[in-house]
C-alpha cells in the first residue's frame, strides 16, 4: 500500500497561517506598539461592518420603498448581526490597545 504524504495534510492550513502571518510579524517585530497598531485596525474593521451594514440596510429601504413584515423582519435581523459581529471586532481592537498601554506602562 502506498502512504500518502503528510504534506497534502498542510495544505488546508495554508490561508490560515497566511492570513495569521501578518499580526504575528507585527506584534512580534514592534512588541507592544504592534498590538495597539493591530487593535486600531481591528476597531477599524468594526467600523466600517457597521457603516456598511447601516448603509445596505437604508440602500434596501431606500431602493425597494417600504417593505412587508417579514421582509422588515429578515432585514433589520441582517442589520442586527452585522452590528453584533462588529460590536465583537470593537471590543476586541479596544482591548487589544489597552492591553498594548498597560504593556508599556508594566514593562517599561
Amino acid at each position: 500500500m502506498r502512504r500518502q504524504s503528510e504534506t497534502l495534510l498542510l495544505v488546508p492550513l495554508l490561508p490560515v497561517f497566511l492570513l495569521g502571518m501578518f499580526p504575528m510579524l507585527l506584534i512580534g517585530l514592534l512588541g507592544f506598539f504592534g498590538l495597539i497598531i493591530f487593535g486600531i485596525l481591528l476597531v477599524s474593521v468594526g467600523l466600517t461592518l457597521a457603516l456598511e451594514a447601516h448603509g445596505e440596510f437604508n440602500e434596501e429601504i431606500i431602493v425597494h420603498g417600504y417593505a412587508r413584515g417579514s421582509e422588515r423582519a429578515t432585514q433589520a435581523s441582517r442589520l442586527h448581526a452585522a452590528t453584533r459581529s462588529a460590536a465583537v471586532l470593537d471590543v476586541a481592537g479596544i482591548a487589544l490597545v489597552v492591553a498594548g498601554i498597560l504593556g508599556f506602562f508594566w514593562a517599561g
